[in-house]
């Protein structure tokens, strides 16, 4: 039913939730695995080369831990980053690599990063994705089947 599930993430333990969940998915369809990381260009600024580089390095680590999750279960992961605002990179994404479901957690990032961005990105994606998004709860007591 599925061929390609992308997997947004941005390393938290919130996102690891929307990742097993999706991941659980695509074992069940044999599909492939889109991870993705989106580098928020409103928090950091490609002008200083130490912050470009630590960027890319919360992504890389990010993506590594999509993939060794994915390898346990013996699928193959392809893995993405790309720079922009998250939602629109994310609902982007769905056609560059022909996503046919994303999966993500309703909550990333918690704190400041949570209140200084106007809305959730899980949300925004919801509402403008072509194609059906499974939403992954963070609480406790709530795994997905």
């Amino acid at each position: 039913m599925y061929a390609n599930i992308l997997l947004p993430t941005d390393g938290s333990d919130g996102a690891r939730r929307g990742v097993d969940a999706g991941l659980r998915l695509a074992e069940e369809h044999d599909a492939t695995v889109h991870a993705l990381f989106v580098v928020d260009e409103r928090h950091v600024t490609r002008e200083y080369d130490h912050v470009v580089e630590d960027a890319e390095r919360r992504a890389e680590a990010a993506l590594d831990d999509v993939g060794g999750a994915a390898a346990e279960r013996g699928l193959s992961v392809e893995k993405h980053v790309r720079w922009g605002v998250p939602h629109a990179e994310i609902v982007a994404a769905i056609d560059a690599y022909d996503a046919d479901l994303v999966v993500m957690a309703t909550h990333g990032r918690t704190g400041l990063d949570r209140l200084v961005n106007l809305g959730s990105t899980t949300e925004r994606v919801v509402r403008a994705a072509p194609v059906q998004v499974l939403t992954v709860p963070v609480e406790r007591g709530s795994d997905v089947a």
